[in-house]
């Protein structure tokens, strides 16, 4: 399966702007892309979340209303949401970065198997911060400098 570009996503939400009978700021139209996941389903659930802050807040749909709903949403700069976090955060504190079976990691946060699987990992590998070994699932380094942790002593002897 192959993710669609930020210019694709881009173009997908201006149509659907129209279709709707938004008003978005070329500004806007950039924050929603960059977090959708590179996905048309996201991208336009996105937009009309969007869009619903925005005539709540009797305003434009801009960048900062569009930044202030993602925020709202849960939805960081690269796209990752509660349960993106809630895996990489389990990986990296409970299990210090990995390797981590499938197993673990889903009853650690109770969520299923097949969810973690189809949904949060293929986007969390395109992005580099998980890997999958057959030993099981590694939080990468990028993903404790995304999420704020410091890395272990071990990868940073790797990085000099």
């Amino acid at each position: 399966m192959e993710f669609y570009t930020e210019e694709d996503i881009k173009k997908i939400i201006k149509r659907s702007a129209e279709i709707l009978g938004v008003s978005i700021q070329g500004e806007a139209i950039t924050e929603i892309a960059k977090r959708s996941r590179f996905t048309p389903r996201t991208a336009n659930f996105l937009l009309k979340r969007c869009r619903d802050f925005a005539q709540v807040q009797k305003g434009e749909l801009d960048e900062v209303s569009a930044k202030k709903a993602l925020c709202l949403l849960e939805i960081d700069e690269i796209g990752l949401n509660s349960s993106d976090r809630k895996i990489m955060e389990t990986i990296i504190e409970k299990f210090s970065g990995g390797p981590v079976g499938l197993k673990t990691v889903a009853a650690a946060i109770s969520e299923e198997e097949n969810t973690i699987e189809e949904v949060n990992e293929p986007y969390l590998m395109q992005l580099g911060l998980l890997e999958r070994t057959p030993r099981g699932r590694l939080a990468t380094n990028r993903a404790y400098r995304h999420l704020g942790y410091d890395l272990p002593k071990d990868r940073q002897e790797k990085l000099l």
